[in-house]
């Protein structure tokens, strides 16, 4: 088995491919690269059992084999060498030896045939969207799913397709977001949550790529498939909470407000707030919000005033300030708009500009009890 491939182009897939390895492994064998040549084509592939990502590059060869290589040293050794081409040649003793311009490196590699297959997926459902258009709504949603080892299924985000749009959903029973696509549907409804690590990895490649993405799922597996990058992983089991049962229908008090100004008063508010709740006030009345937060313990408080088109009825509410700066930072717009219906329900902010046609946000998040 031998062939020659530039050390840039090397380097650059095995670092999306890296993402997907595990700092510990169960099996040992995971923590290599298992490289597949035929001929001109080199596929290298990695996996952690539940998510598994194949990218495929043109070498110059005209062998073929399969043999797995240390991630770590591989990668280690790339990012030190400048552009140059580098032959990879098996030799005896289960050992590869990586030639470059000035210097030779043998590495121990394993066979091949000791990796573990890729999920083959059995009657697959397909939709197809835009690369940049899935990065917006994983790039919308996943900082709202959960870390709570005990509900799994808040722990990635709720894939909802059918003839009248996509939507996407995540929450951790604090903040929730749901990010809809009417101007993009499927032939059969389909559902399914897909699982944090490989939405982040996805998330990472696909930012500002106008390539279509083929989207295969059935009830256990889902495989994305984009120039020449497959990505296949485990769903997450179990049902979704009824998400649409929290979002308040009736919010007559609702705010209008230029979201850069709120966003840094309300980062600069929150640094006075008790370190444990992190809560804020929100007090509107008129045209004007009032933003405050106390720190009983240490007798530190914050208060802001800012101006706002507002009608309802004066409202006193307060929030977790992290849950809101949280989710304006993933909002582009100009302003934004704040409805609520009572101190002790749901707030629901809306971007009010910079979304595209067929392209509606809804972010959630649960109010705290004021101390008065």
């Amino acid at each position: 088995m031998k062939f020659i491939v530039s050390s840039n182009q090397l380097l650059k897939q095995l670092q999306v491919l890296g993402g997907v390895i595990n700092t510990s492994n169960t099996l040992p064998i995971l923590d290599n690269f298992l490289f597949e040549l035929n001929q001109d084509r080199l596929t290298i592939t990695a996996s952690d059992l539940e998510t598994s990502m194949s990218a495929s590059l043109t070498v110059e060869s005209d062998s073929s084999g399969n043999i797995a290589l240390p991630a770590r040293l591989l990668l280690d050794t790339l990012k030190t060498f400048p552009e140059q081409p580098l032959t990879f040649s098996a030799m005896e003793a289960n050992t590869i030896e990586i030639s470059a311009n000035n210097g030779k490196y043998s590495i121990a590699y394993v066979p091949g045939d000791e990796f573990p297959k890729a999920v083959h997926i059995k009657d697959p459902s397909k939709t197809v969207i835009m690369g940049d258009t899935l990065a917006t709504a994983i790039n919308a949603t996943l900082f709202a799913s959960g870390n709570d080892d005990l509900r799994p299924v808040m722990s990635g985000v709720f894939f909802q397709f059918s003839s009248e749009g996509l939507t996407f959903v995540a929450t951790d029973a604090h903040k929730l977001v749901k990010y809809t696509r009417t101007d993009l549907s499927t032939e059969s409804a389909a559902e399914f949550i897909m699982p944090k690590k490989a939405l982040q990895i996805l998330k990472g490649i696909l930012q500002g790529s106008e390539e279509d993405i083929s989207i295969e799922y059935n009830e256990t597996n889902a495989q994305f498939t984009f120039d020449s990058t497959t990505l296949s992983c485990r769903l997450i089991d179990g049902k979704y909470p009824n998400y649409e049962a929290v979002i308040p229908k009736e919010n007559p008090n609702v705010m209008t407000i230029s979201r850069e100004p709120f966003l840094n008063s309300l980062r600069r508010v929150s640094i006075f707030s008790n370190k444990t709740t992190h809560q804020i006030r929100l007090k509107i009345a008129g045209a004007e919000l009032n933003i405050s937060a106390e720190d009983y313990d240490f007798s530190n408080k914050a208060e802001e005033r800012l101006t706002c088109q507002y009608s309802g009825d004066d409202i006193q509410i307060g929030f977790n300030s992290r849950f809101i700066v949280e989710m304006l930072s993933n909002l582009a717009a100009e302003d934004v708009s704040l409805a609520m219906s009572l101190p002790n329900r749901a707030g629901i902010i809306t971007p009010l500009d910079n979304v595209e046609d067929g392209e509606h946000i809804t972010m959630l998040v649960m109010p705290v009890m004021l101390n008065d």
